[in-house]
Formats: structure tokens, sequence, C-alpha cells
């Protein structure tokens, strides 16, 4: 019983935290209050899930707050400025869709750039992630010396307007943000859960020395999680970009944070080998819900960091708790 409730735990504090706010605020149940905490916690959730793999695997990555910044950037001048060929005297403008392709692929580059200095150099997570979190914020700040890229909306002439829906339009009366956290859940769900894939990142995870011995290709996989990850820092940087229509080299500071705090929320030890996508968006769900219901008693910002940080740190304890009750 004890260990199947310490299995429910995000879903429990999720659902006192509505409850409580729920009482505290009349506001809180609004339909236009929950659209706009799905929203923000949407942001978190898709960076959250890459976040997810690389945990489960027992490895970190400090660079995805970076990797947000810079494909914002990226998508960012793209649009306002094209791909400047100098040597031919030339400057491409792409579509939206090839922009945000683009974007997408820089991001997974990081994450290989990742992934294979760990695996090659047999290198800490932490260290290497680190170092390119400085790299990837610096490419972020070179792409335009610091400045902003402004009015992210196109023009007709070059067949580049639209970026705004990816953030900002809906579907059906619910905002595209939403359905993108909807997809990256389940497909993370599905992958890790239905797949060989995942359960060799589960195997890792558990114990890496055994997995490799049983025949795993621990590297591939290990470099395969990062790129994930990449992948989902590089949509999240395109979601914030299109729902400000702007794009700022600062975009996504200390965004790794939150991911790794939804990802231990969500029930997925540290050390690898246990948890799952699933818990990972409650857990996004749980930091959004406790943002955003501080925000409407009118906590100060300052006592909201606090209080984060307490649930964080309750959270790690909690997740110890499990492991020695398991063993």
């Amino acid at each position: 019983m004890k260990e199947y409730l310490f299995k429910l735990r995000a879903l429990i504090a999720l659902a006192l935290l509505v409850m409580v706010f729920a009482s505290l605020s009349p506001a809180f149940l609004t339909t236009g209050n929950l659209l706009i905490l799905a929203k923000h916690v949407a942001i978190n959730a898709i960076l959250a899930t890459g976040m997810t793999y690389v945990i489960l695997t027992g490895g970190i990555d400090l660079s995805v707050g970076s990797i947000v910044g810079l494909a914002a950037m990226i998508a960012g001048g793209l649009i306002n400025q094209g791909l400047v060929l100098r040597p031919f005297g030339v400057v491409v403008y792409f579509s939206i869709g090839m922009i945000i392709l683009l974007t997408l692929l820089a991001g997974v580059l990081v994450g290989a750039v990742n992934g294979w200095l760990i695996t090659r150099f047999r290198v800490a997570p932490f260290i290497v992630t680190l170092g390119v979190m400085y790299v990837a914020r610096g490419f972020a700040l070179l792409r335009s010396n610091g400045a902003t890229f402004p009015n992210l909306i196109g023009s007709p002439e070059l067949g580049n307007t639209g970026f705004q829906l990816l953030g900002s339009g809906s579907f059906i009366g619910v905002p595209v943000p939403i359905w993108l956290m909807l997809l990256f859940g389940a497909v993370g769900v599905f992958i890790a859960n239905k797949t060989p894939f995942g359960r060799r990142v589960f195997a890792i995870g558990g114990n890496e020395r055994a997995a490799e011995l049983s025949g795993i290709r621990v590297n591939r996989i290990k470099l395969a999680v990062y790129m994930i990850s990449g992948f989902c820092a590089a949509m999240t940087g395109l979601v914030i970009a299109s729902q400000l229509l702007a794009a700022h080299p600062a975009t996504g500071e200390a965004f790794e944070l939150n991911a790794i705090a939804a990802v231990v929320l969500g029930g997925t030890s540290l050390s690898g080998g246990r948890g799952g996508v699933g818990g990972t968006i409650i857990g996004a769900f749980v930091i959004g819900v406790l943002s955003d219901g501080l925000v409407l008693l009118g906590v100060s910002e300052f006592w909201q960091i606090v209080i984060k940080g307490i649930v964080i740190i309750l959270a790690v304890v909690v997740d110890q708790l499990q492991q020695r009750l398991k063993q």
C-alpha cells in the first residue's frame, strides 16, 4: 500500500494543490485561467519530456535552457534576415515549415554533440552539458550581438508568414501548445513503454554494465536520448518565440531547473531506471498549478522561488524514501 501511494504521489499532490487553490481563489477554476495555466505548463512539459529520457538513463542535461534560447534566435534570424550566402551575394528566405524543421535539426545537432562527448570521451553528463550550456547561450548571443529579433510576423512577399500560429493559434478552441504537449506526451509514453528502444533506456538506467553485457548498444541509446532532449528543447524555443513574436538570446534561462523539477516530481529517479513521461507531465502540472495559484493569491515572487525549492527538495526526499522502501 505504501509503495502504491509513493507511485501516485505526483497525482495526489496535484489534486491537493487544485483543491487548496480552488478554495482560496474563485478565479482559479475559471476556463480562462485554466487555459492560460495549461499553455504555461505545456512549455515546461514539452521540455521535460526530453529530459525524462536523459534522466532515465542516469544522465542529466543542463544545456536545454540554452538550446531553447538558441532555437528561438535561429528561427527569429531566419524569419527577419533570412540565410545570408555571402560568397554568392544572395539572401535565402525559407517558408515557416522549413524554418521550423531547420530549427529542430539544430536542436538535435546540439543534443548529438552532448551525447557524442559523453559517450566518446566518457565525461560525466553534468560537466559536458554544463559546458554546452554556455556554448549554446554564447552562440545565441552572437546570432544578433545580444539584440532581440522583433516582429516575427514574416512577409507575404517572402512566403514566411504564419509563425504566430505555433504558439498562439488554436484548434477546435484548444491552443496549439496544449495539443503539442499532448502529442509529445503521448509519443513519449508510447516510445518509453511500448518499444524496444524504451526498454533499453530503462535497462541502461537500471544497470548500465548489465545492459552492455546483454548486448544493448549503450552508447547509441545515450546518443539518441540527448538528441531527443535537444529536439524537445528546440520545439520549446519555437513555441515561446511564436507566442511572443520575438526572439531574445536570454530566452530559456533556468528552464533546465524547471524541467528537472517536473521529472523528479513526476516520480523519475535521478539515478535512472525508474519513472516515465506520464509522471513527468503530471509533475509539470504540479509546478504550473503551484506557480499559478501563488500568483493568484498575490504571493511575492521571491517567496514563490523559495516554495518551489522546498517542493523540489521534498520530491527528492520522497524519491529516496521510495527506493529504501523497495530495498
